[in-house]
């Protein structure tokens, strides 16, 4: 759904620019340039996520690579795991799927126009609707699931486009601040699970648009691709009490730590509605 749903937007802002963009004088050239405000709305959504995991550290010496063990010798998480949230203690049980969801938000920015070349930097602050899950089964059967939810997002891009008339095409990009509600979830009554880690992630945002403007007013559509680099920011240490023999403790009586192996990766399309000064 993720990957279809970026063609269709990508092929929409390629149309609409291909059908607005006219021949235009010098007397155009300044079209662009002053500053802005608007607001957008539209709609967040991931990629597909079927190879998402989760990393264990069973010494605690900070190397998320271990397999965690039965007193056997068996592999502890061998059912495997799933891009979701886990519906059953079994992968039988199948999981919920991700969810997708509404982006609306709002943002202030500059542009200057030389020739066609419209150049800008932007400030946005906004909130998208996007749940990610992603759950690990073990043999016990148990289920171990960490959930992420966007609760707002700040960003600071450039813009750099070409200014033909009263269209603007753009490509833009930087960097990301976002807060997330981590959660952790487990059908394991036997050890406790003690969560730690922080509530904020930094990242990038690339994409392009275009606006159409028509006196002191614009309208538009965008794309943007967002990365978090979050994967090492949310960690859950599964520990006693417990028998000596319990996989969590079997390495080291401290206990062994969890974390989600990927970055929060959506995507979002936009319409947007501004005023220029």
């Amino acid at each position: 759904m993720g990957e279809s749903m970026k063609t269709i937007a990508l092929g929409t802002l390629a149309s609409a620019a291909i059908l607005f963009t006219p021949v235009v004088g010098n007397t155009q050239e300044r079209r662009w340039t002053g500053f802005y405000v608007s607001v957008n709305g539209g709609y967040g959504f991931q990629a597909e996520d079927g190879g998402e995991t989760v990393r264990f550290d069973k010494n605690l010496d900070g190397d998320f690579t271990d397999t965690v063990t039965t007193a056997a010798g068996a592999r502890a998480f061998s059912p495997g795991f799933c891009g979701g949230a886990a519906r059953s203690a079994t992968p039988g049980g199948g999981c919920r799927s991700d969810t997708d969801g509404s982006d609306l938000g709002g943002r202030l920015g500059f542009d200057w126009q030389a020739g066609r070349l419209v150049v800008g930097l932007v400030g946005e602050a906004s909130a998208a609707d996007v749940r990610d899950s992603v759950t690990a089964f073990s043999t016990t059967p148990a289920f171990y699931t960490f959930t992420r939810d966007l609760s707002w997002l700040g960003a600071l891009r450039a813009r750099a486009g070409v200014g033909a008339g009263p269209v603007l095409i753009y490509a833009t990009g930087g960097g990301l601040r976002a807060r997330l509600q981590n959660s952790f979830a487990t059908s394991n009554a036997v050890n406790t699970f003690v969560r730690s880690g922080a509530r904020g992630a930094w990242g990038y945002q690339v994409g392009g648009g275009l606006e159409y403007r028509f006196a002191r007013l614009s309208v538009g559509g965008e794309f943007l691709y967002n990365g978090l680099n979050d994967q090492d920011e949310y960690t859950v240490r599964a520990q006693g009490p417990a028998p000596a023999t319990n996989p969590f403790i079997l390495t080291n009586a401290g206990g062994t730590d969890l974390r989600r192996n990927d970055a929060f990766k959506f995507s979002t399309v936009r319409l947007t509605a501004g005023y220029r000064f």
